[in-house]
């Protein structure tokens, strides 16, 4: 399991980011696709995750002299897992939570940036909803959700299928609905 201080520096979601999807990358597809990020610190980037057990190395060939490796991601050494959650501090969680949204305004800031975004072609949405749901309803959600998903995080790539990234956050709202009466006596 990776430490969240390996996890967290922005260049390196990137990298995992684009390892999302079952893909197998050599270092010049990853510098194609993250073109701010100096070849220099590309490389240093991935030897700390390849030494942390996140990226692996699938094949090695000789090109022009030196060894060009193709990289896959470990998908379970690319998470912290619920103790290692369970284990953080609020500090922590913030720093994380943080990372997980720059990520997400850096993905967004790129797409506009692409040249032609087009929200209903390219399926580009966002949304914030509430719902009322018991503990036991959430439970169920979720579970429901994780089989709609699940297989179709399996899908491998193939002609005619686009890579979408999925980025999902669930938090509580306010215990007590803003109109509900106080039920504890003091106004």
């Amino acid at each position: 399991m990776a430490s969240l201080d390996l996890l967290l520096h922005p260049v390196r979601l990137r990298i995992i980011q684009a390892f999302l999807g079952d893909r197998a990358l050599t270092t010049g597809q990853l510098a194609v696709e993250l073109p701010d990020v100096p070849a220099g610190s590309l490389y240093r980037h991935i030897a700390l995750l390849s030494g942390a057990g996140v990226l692996q190395v699938l094949a090695e060939r000789q090109v022009r002299g030196s060894i060009e490796r193709t990289y896959t991601m470990r998908q379970a050494a690319a998470r912290l897992g619920a103790t290692e959650a369970a284990a953080m501090s609020l500090v922590e969680h913030r720093q994380a939570f943080t990372a997980f949204v720059a990520g997400l305004l850096g993905d967004f800031d790129r797409y506009l940036a692409s040249g032609s975004p087009d929200f209903a072609r390219d399926g580009v949405g966002y949304s914030l909803n509430a719902m009322w749901l018991t503990d036991p309803e959430y439970s169920d959600l979720i579970r429901e959700l994780v089989a709609v998903l699940e297989p179709r995080f399996a899908n491998p790539p193939r002609k005619g299928r686009k890579r979408r990234i999925v980025a999902s956050v669930f938090l509580p709202g306010p215990e007590q609905p803003p109109n509900a009466p106080n039920v504890g006596g003091a106004a």
